[in-house]
């Protein structure tokens, strides 16, 4: 439960004003070490996945195999959370490098990257955790707020939401075709077609690159295609797996609050500020779990500045909870473990109508 103080209006002013301060810092102080990192970052992503798939032509042999599907699972994870993620926010279009602009980035996901800077970028990031307008809330299959309408279908959401872990790169792709307005008849099939055409032509190119190219390129070298075949597969599952639990310890955590569409409507700095800090929630831990999460282990810093460098939120976090503390509001972290046992919770209590919940 959160006891944040409420703002007044010149509170709410000087309360943007000291975080648009913290944000034109960093902005000032933007150079070639930021540079230096995200090409590392690169680097390492690509020697991760190319000596993952190398080994895992090597076939079943159990520990090249293990290793080669770990590192381009690796390889995946860091391509989706560090690279692809936070090159796409436009975090270092300042270097004017075409391979790392924001506009122009397409990653190693079935969802094409023009969804994503829509649904995420532009929904997510302006109406974090605004009922109605952001979509991220429960990505539409389940519940995990009480403000949320309940619908029969959410007595099975904790299988709802295994599925969606299970099939995550997928879960995100789609929602950009908003199929449940079609279904409602709100669109209409020629808004929907040329999306689905996309999506399906990048879903074409990920299964051929995984689940064919390699596995024929494993037969043409004498290899264990079966083997290349599952490893890519396993590889895939497990970043899954990972952004699922980063995106929802991120936002659905037992703190983490949820906003009317009235209480958006005039909404100054301050008030937009005001919401991020409160619709987020960061995971505490060293440095290998802040770069394994792109960063979105201070998913407070980034729904305050989704346009820094992510790497510079870890400098950022001190003097962003100090802010919060001065203004009487909740700076909500925690362990990974115990927001992800909190999103459980709320899987499980919110899965029932409002008198069996206990709302």
């Amino acid at each position: 439960m959160r006891l944040d103080r409420e703002l007044n209006r010149a509170e709410l002013e000087a309360f943007a004003a000291e975080l648009d301060g913290l944000r034109q810092a960093v902005v000032a102080d933007l150079g070639e070490a930021d540079a230096r990192y995200i090409r590392r970052v690169r680097s390492v992503v690509r020697l991760c996945c190319w000596s993952g798939r190398a080994l895992l032509m090597l076939g079943w042999f159990p520990p090249t195999w293990l290793l080669g599907t770990l590192l381009l699972g690796l390889g995946k994870i860091l391509e989706n959370m560090e690279l692809g993620h936070n090159v796409m926010h436009g975090q270092y279009d300042w270097m004017n490098d075409p391979q790392l602009s924001g506009r122009d980035y397409e990653w190693d996901i079935v969802g094409p990257a023009d969804f994503w800077r829509h649904t995420h970028n532009h929904m997510h990031h302006t109406w974090t955790n605004v009922i109605g307008m952001d979509d991220d809330v429960g990505y539409g299959v389940v519940r995990l707020f009480p403000e949320q309408r309940w619908k029969p279908f959410y007595r099975w959401q904790p299988l709802w939401v295994t599925l969606q872990a299970l099939l995550f790169q997928y879960a995100v792709a789609i929602q950009h075709l908003r199929l449940d307005q079609w279904f409602k008849g709100r669109i209409g099939s020629d808004e929907v077609r040329p999306l689905a055409r996309q999506f399906g032509a990048k879903l074409l190119r990920q299964w051929g690159k995984d689940y064919l190219l390699f596995p024929l390129l494993a037969l043409l070298l004498g290899a264990n295609a079966l083997a290349v075949l599952a490893g890519n597969a396993l590889a895939n599952l497990l970043r899954n797996l990972w952004t699922f639990l980063v995106i929802f310890c991120g936002h659905f955590t037992e703190r983490a609050a949820v906003f009317s569409k009235e209480s958006v409507v005039g909404e100054s700095r301050g008030r937009w500020y005001l919401r991020q800090l409160r619709g987020s929630s960061n995971l505490q831990g060293g440095k290998l779990l802040h770069i394994l999460t792109g960063n979105l282990s201070h998913q407070i810093e980034h729904h305050l500045f989704p346009d820094l460098p992510a790497r510079r939120y870890a400098e950022l976090a001190p003097r962003v909870r100090e802010i919060a503390a001065r203004y009487g509001q909740v700076y909500n972290t925690g362990r990974l473990s115990s927001q992800f046992f909190s999103v459980l919770r709320r899987i499980w209590i919110y899965r029932l109508p409002p008198a069996s919940s206990g709302q």
